[in-house]
């Protein structure tokens, strides 16, 4: 098992209507505490988007996971998050909350490589 660590990751789901629950993946955040990592892939299906809810605010939903992307990355883009390590991004990332674009729950694997998983995983499960 050398060379390869304990990741989290989550899911970043879009919920255009929450009084009816349905959602889809859009996309997927990675964090590896021993490598100080954490990182976020987009991928928004607008087709879905506006299957599930043909007045959605586009453009809304596409700044939300342009901000979840930017919390990932810290500095200037991350907001109040900017000073924040990784960690404490990830933890505030995923925190539960009831807004159009919400994180699922968290899982866990071994990676040698999160650049890598968060790859893998936005292919596995968002696209």
């Amino acid at each position: 098992m050398t060379g390869r660590n304990v990741f989290e990751y989550a899911l970043v789901r879009v919920v255009p209507r929450m009084e009816r629950g349905e959602c889809f993946n859009a996309g997927v955040i990675v964090y590896c505490r021993a490598l100080s990592y954490v990182a976020a892939r987009i991928h928004l299906d607008e087709r879905k988007l506006l299957v599930l809810d043909p007045g959605a605010d586009v453009a809304g939903v596409r700044a939300a996971l342009r901000g979840v992307a930017g919390v990932c990355g810290g500095g200037e883009p991350a907001g109040q998050a900017a000073g924040d390590d990784a960690g404490r991004r990830f933890r505030w990332l995923i925190a539960p909350r009831s807004t159009v674009v919400q994180p699922g729950p968290v899982h866990t694997g071994l990676t040698a490589d999160p650049e890598a998983e968060v790859e893998r995983l936005l292919e596995l499960l968002v696209r």
